[in-house]
């Protein structure tokens, strides 16, 4: 029993140790347009909106975001 305690103890505590900080950087270069594009695609548009109609494809990109972020409040439980 002892021997379960101090082996708890020794983990939790390593828990709150610093750990070496290494920074890692990156260069993510993204275009607003590009946002949801796959690499041998392209923008995923099968509907052809982004050429026909850009103002209402923006739009329904928007839209789209602000769902995504209600739904994701809502299963945190905030609403």
């Amino acid at each position: 029993m002892k021997l379960a305690i101090a082996t708890l103890l020794a983990t939790s505590a390593a828990a709150f140790t610093i750990s070496p900080a290494s920074r890692a950087t990156t260069s993510l270069q993204v275009s607003e347009i590009e946002l949801g594009a796959t690499e041998p695609l392209g923008v995923f548009d099968p509907l052809g909106w982004l050429e026909t109609e850009p103002e209402a494809f923006e739009r329904r990109r928007a839209v789209e975001r602000k769902h995504g972020r209600v739904a994701m409040a809502a299963v945190v439980g905030t609403i």
